[in-house]
């Protein structure tokens, strides 16, 4: 596997730890792990998606347009990797979909059409309670390695454990509630994106990446400052003047 700094790993555990602050934004706390998945495992992108209230699987993180196009496929055909494995509870690995769709055809074929031959969903569980699953995706077939699997699944299980005990502290229903304003925030989010795109003619994951930095450099919810830019408040105009970073 691709080497990991150590340093970067530890860091990227406290960071998916961190969820006791009074300003815990979830959606940017979801976009962190899919967004550290790339960065320290060989793979190319990644997507997840948790449960909604009603226990119905929505998206709510991606690392690029193509998985987010291909999570949304998969919701919509009620066929995939990642709704096996948080309907089964349990690690799903197919090392190349040219040669094994798996019970999932149409998913095979869109993956492979995107560019990804190879597929490994983890699903987000503490011990009985699944509230989720990670998408893994390659380009090129293989299996991960053991070492590549076990920062996986403890980064997964990290995210898992500190969203309970955010909802443990909170209370139910204050977790319920972020986790719902998160998954009508991903509408917003889209559209800000649309937006930062085509004005300063970026690609789509770019104008995120833009949007993602800035809220952070300005202590802000990544919802919060979304809305702003759907708005074209005020508080946005920075934003646009910032360069972008390539």
């Amino acid at each position: 596997m691709v080497p990991v700094i150590d340093g970067r790993l530890v860091d990227t555990f406290v960071e998916l730890a961190d969820t006791l602050t009074d300003d815990f934004d979830v959606i940017d706390f979801l976009h962190l792990l899919t967004a550290r998945s790339v960065e320290l495992l060989p793979i190319d992108a990644a997507g997840l998606l948790v449960a909604g209230p009603a226990g119905d699987l929505q998206l709510v993180a991606s690392s690029n347009e193509e998985v987010r196009m291909l999570e949304l496929f998969q919701l919509q055909r009620d066929e995939g990797p990642c709704l096996d494995a948080y309907r089964q509870r349990s690690s799903v690995t197919v090392p190349d979909l040219a040669r094994d769709t798996g019970s999932w055809p149409s998913f095979a074929v869109a993956a492979l059409g995107h560019g990804f031959r190879a597929v490994h969903a983890l699903p987000m569980l503490l011990r009985s309670e699944v509230i989720g699953a990670l998408n893994l995706f390659s380009v090129g077939p293989g299996e991960l390695s053991e070492e590549s699997l076990r920062i996986a699944r403890a980064m997964v299980d990290v995210a898992t454990i500190g969203l309970l005990q955010a909802r443990t502290i909170q209370q139910h229903e204050v977790l319920v509630e972020q986790l719902q304003t998160a998954l009508s925030s991903r509408v917003v989010i889209e559209q800000a994106k649309g937006f930062i795109a085509e004005r300063l003619n970026l690609e789509t994951d770019e104008a995120f990446a833009l949007l993602r930095r800035f809220a952070r450099r300005t202590s802000r919810k990544l919802s919060a400052v979304a809305a702003d830019v759907v708005n074209r408040s005020e508080s946005a105009r920075e934003l646009f003047q910032t360069p972008p970073v390539h």
